[in-house]
């Protein structure tokens, strides 16, 4: 703790503490900024000078912003309500925030007036700021992109709203010891949120379990009742998301299950405490943790438990509101839009009938007009195996109703299908939303797709990719549903943000339009030929090496020289996004330093970084892989000043918040028509990195955007990995080039693993495998061939530099931004509501 901190009780030197006996006035100013938060430590904390825990100071400061959020917060919502307009829902199970810390200030304008209050107040803003957890509610880039389209929404004013889970558990915290992954439990709530209000007025109580009965009223009308279920509460807890320098603060609203009941008073009285506790702690399991591992029966229980928790808790609290305003249904279509990021909420489709029928009494038609015309389904891969599908048995055990439900949305569908392709049965079973076979499955994407009156893919290749292939037979059915939504993320946390120094160097020259506007970066072209302006950019990009070297040191224990080319690969660890064909490029530079051939070498820092699933051997063995070269080479005098090695451990938002302004060198090397988008390229791009890609997902528009000469291509396109299927040969592209054989020949050797034989067989397997699904060695040559020409390149600092300045510039079209207006210009047709001024 700052040595001063101990000065907390005497804060503000004209006011002794026990003045401050109110709430002071919510001002923007330093001394209204300082006033708030030594009431918030000191009496509803209830700190003294004796307290030497950083997360108080930080909390009082998260309190002492919240309030300001709170004012701007309830006028976007009265704005909203009073004009009764269309609102957009956005369904997520994942959210990755990170910090709210720095993108609260940045978003209010109060970075310099929170820094000076503190300086006056004799803290240290860093490191107060440093003890804020990272809010890991999401996978990768998934939650990560749920979290840029809010900000955009906000800093657009787009009345849209998030809901998502308040996991007490996020995204594991991964530790390496000897080399392997070790997962822990990352209790980001441990010391509370500050950001968060809950909301216990508006709890839902979501069903699981029982059974349907139908009766005949005296009308004739058939009712359904789903009874004998077992009930869990959702208690929202509300999130503010402020938009940038504009007023407006929307919702993300977040579900904690809680049991309808704390303990079975009887059971407990008896003796049976475990038995008393049972309903309640099994209710709390749903939103325990981030992603179980549904390797198991109960880890897939417990997801599709997740699932539908969401999206039944989610409806019934928009349907609450629209009744608050709105007598009947009539226009609900017209007013409302959910918007499905991917196939974790696609159950909601279901849910959303059952709650028009059972609930609220209309006919199938009716409901199923409604509900077609509201639903938007967002999909994220073109990995057949990552669309989820759930066995019938599981789903009938849990959600017997909707389960009919889903039952008879097919039987309708499947006969307009034969009535489109009269006789073709083959084509009836390929696209029935229930699988059939030994175990049948409901298929959650197809589900999605007859549901939504929209299917969007997430890069122009990904939706031809799914309009040609996944999804071709419905894309024959309904052309005109299907759309494409290139990614992007918020240029307010990922380049003004997490870069300061470059965002004054921009603004100086162009002013500040551009955090709202990124297309204003274009600006900058007059600029690139400027020695002065190359220079300065140059020593920004050094300033952020020297942050991310002492990040690397701190975390990895490896030093990086910032004179070396930061090479980094930083993502979800699976075999398709291809860390494999970045260390047998390690392994052949270090087969060069051991032979000696260093004639004109550019010294290089490979850093590589992310999660492996629990459960997904070969991604961890992978991590395990990168460690040992790491070792080996790191300690081998002869690659020193040459080649460094690193993995970083628990990667996660604040981390890349230090990555990606400090790389030179972008790795996207995934095999072409596997990667969806990605959007880790689109921050590395912002902040001035080149690019390596192949030509999949967003690197393709990465390319045109920024031009041929700043784009280090490699690789077989989609078509050609498809082609070569069937008679792709590793053993021959091994045995015809000797680069290629002398690197297998190094790992083959045990030369990575002397004291753990045949640790690394299943990876050398896999490479030699000609049914091999990610093409590594397919892609070698033409990968080693790319990065020599990187090593050239960086060599020549005025090119570098230049081609540094082109990807920033360039960047513009990967702002959430332009996604977010496309969205709502195909899709969601909003207006734009600006909240009530503040008084």
């Amino acid at each position: 703790m700052h040595k001063s901190f101990s000065n907390l009780q005497l804060m503000v030197k004209s006011k002794p503490v026990d003045e401050l006996t109110t709430v002071p006035p919510l001002g923007m100013d330093v001394k209204s900024l300082s006033d708030c938060f030594r009431y918030y430590y000191n009496h509803t904390l209830g700190r003294s000078k004796d307290c030497k825990a950083t997360h108080y100071p930080y909390t009082a400061l998260g309190f002492t912003l919240r309030d300001r959020l709170i004012e701007r917060w309830k006028s976007t919502h009265f704005a909203y309500e009073d004009s009764d307009c269309k609102r957009t829902y956005y369904l997520s199970l994942e959210f990755l925030m990170g910090r709210a810390l720095s993108n609260c200030m940045l978003n209010l304008d109060l970075n310099e007036a929170v820094q000076e209050s503190f300086y006056q107040l004799g803290l240290d803003m860093e490191e107060i700021a440093d003890t804020e957890q990272d809010a890991g509610l999401g996978n990768g880039g998934l939650g990560r992109l749920a979290a840029c389209f809010l900000d955009s929404c906000a800093s657009l004013q787009l009345p849209v709203k998030g809901y998502g889970l308040r996991y007490e558990y996020g995204m594991f915290r991964q530790h390496i010891e000897g080399g392997h992954q070790v997962e822990e439990t990352d209790h980001w709530l441990l010391n509370g949120n500050p950001w968060e209000l809950e909301r216990p007025e508006y709890t839902q109580r979501v069903k699981f379990g029982g059974h349907t009965e139908y009766h005949t009223n005296k009308d004739g009308k058939l009712n359904v009742y789903w009874d004998g279920t077992r009930d869990v509460l959702a208690i929202p807890y509300d999130i503010p998301i402020p938009g940038f320098k504009n007023g407006t603060v929307n919702t993300l609203r977040l579900w904690k299950a809680a049991a309808t009941d704390e303990f079975d008073l009887d059971e407990f009285n008896s003796g049976s405490y475990t038995e008393a506790v049972e309903e309640k702690n099994s209710a709390e399991h749903i939103t325990m943790v981030l992603y179980p591992n549904d390797a198991s029966e109960n880890g897939k229980e417990l997801r599709l438990r997740q699932q539908y928790f969401l999206a039944s808790a989610s409806l019934q609290d928009v349907i609450r509101e629209w009744l608050k305003n709105h007598n009947d249904f009539s226009n609900f279509a017209e007013k409302n839009c959910f918007q499905l990021n991917d196939t974790h909420p696609t159950v909601s489709i279901a849910e959303f009938m059952r709650l028009l029928i059972d609930e609220y009494n209309h006919s199938w038609d009716d409901a199923w007009a409604i509900a077609s015309k509201t639903m938007a389904y967002t999909n994220h891969t073109l990995l057949p195996e990552a669309l989820e599908k759930w066995s019938v048995g599981l789903f009938k055990c849990l959600l017997p109703r909707l389960l009919e439900i889903i039952y008879e949305i097919n039987s309708r569908f499947l006969k307009e299908v034969a009535m489109h392709w009269p006789g073709d049965s083959e084509r009836i079973q390929r696209m029935s939303i229930i699988e059939e076979g030994p175990v049948a499955h409901v298929r959650m994407a197809y589900l999605a797709i007859v549901g939504s009156f929209s299917v969007n893919g997430v890069a122009a290749l990904h939706t031809e990719l799914l309009q040609k292939g996944l999804f071709n037979d419905f894309y024959q059915l309904w052309p005109h549903k299907f759309n494409n939504k290139t990614n992007g993320v918020t240029p307010r946390r990922w380049l003004a943000g997490c870069n300061p120094q470059l965002r004054q160097l921009i603004s100086k020259h162009i002013g500040e339009k551009w955090i709202k506007d990124l297309s204003q970066l274009k600006q900058l072209k007059k600029h690139v030929n400027k020695k002065e302006f190359r220079n300065q950019w140059q020593k920004i990009k050094l300033a952020n090496k020297v942050k991310l070297a002492d990040l690397v040191k701190t975390q990895c224990k490896v030093d990086f020289n910032t004179d070396a080319l930061f090479d980094v690969q930083v993502k979800r660890i699976h075999e398709y996004k291809r860390q494999l064909l970045n260390l047998l490029h390690v392994i052949h530079l270090y087969n060069r330093i051991k032979a000696g051939d260093t004639k004109n070498w550019t010294s290089r820092c490979v850093l590589i970084g992310g999660k492996a699933a629990p459960g997904y051997a070969m991604a961890k063995l992978i991590i395990k892989l990168t460690s040992n070269i790491a070792d080996i080479i790191n300690n081998d005098p002869q690659a020193d000043g040459l080649l460094k090695v690193a993995f970083f451990p628990n990667y996660n938002v604040s981390a890349m918040e230090t990555i990606c302004p400090g790389t030179d060198l972008s790795e996207q090397i995934s095999t072409a028509g596997k990667e969806a988008s990605g959007t880790g390229n689109m921050k590395f791009m912002m902040n001035g990195a080149l690019t390596i890609g192949t030509l999949d997902g967003a690197n393709i528009e990465i390319r045109e955007e920024v031009g041929d000469e700043n784009f280090f291509l490699f690789g077989l396109t989609a078509e050609e990995v498809e082609s070569s299927r069937g008679h792709y040969d590793p053993m021959a592209i091994i045995n015809g080039d000797r680069d290629i054989l002398n690197v297998m020949t190094m790992l083959e050797s045990g030369y990575f693993n002397q004291c753990e034989p045949k640790l690394f067989d299943p990876i050398i397997e896999s490479l030699k495998n000609p049914h091999d699904m990610w093409m590594t060695l397919a892609d070698l040559r033409s990968y080693i061939d790319a990065q020599e020409e990187v090593s050239i390149a960086y060599q020549d600092t005025k090119r570098w530099t230049t081609m540094s300045i082109n990807n920033t510039l360039s960047s513009s079209k990967f702002s959430t931004d332009r996604t977010m207006e496309e969205y709502n210009r195909d899709i969601w047709k909003l207006d734009k509501v600006a909240p009530y001024p503040i008084k």
